[in-house]
């Protein structure tokens, strides 16, 4: 294994982190911005206004998107193996 090797590996690992997150970060911005945009028009200024609407919408789309992230995971995992099983 060289260093392009190892880069690569990196930046498979980081991507596959960024696009099983995006589910659970989307939905969190989303109700983020809706709850401040209630919060501004209503002008509730309450700082715990938010968590309970975020945890329950990341917990939602964790569970519809448990497939999709676990199908994210095992492609990094085989191009690993496959990388470990050619000796790169």
């Amino acid at each position: 294994m060289n260093e392009a090797d190892a880069l690569d590996l990196a930046q498979a690992a980081i991507w596959a982190i960024v696009v099983a997150s995006s589910p659970a970060v989307a939905a969190a911005m989303i109700v983020g911005v809706t709850i401040a945009l209630l919060q501004a028009l209503t002008q509730v200024q309450e700082m715990t206004l938010t968590f309970i609407p975020k945890i329950l919408a990341i917990f939602f789309v964790l569970i519809i998107s448990a497939p999709f992230m676990g199908a994210v995971v095992f492609a990094l995992a085989q191009m690993c193996f496959s990388r470990i099983e050619t000796g790169f």
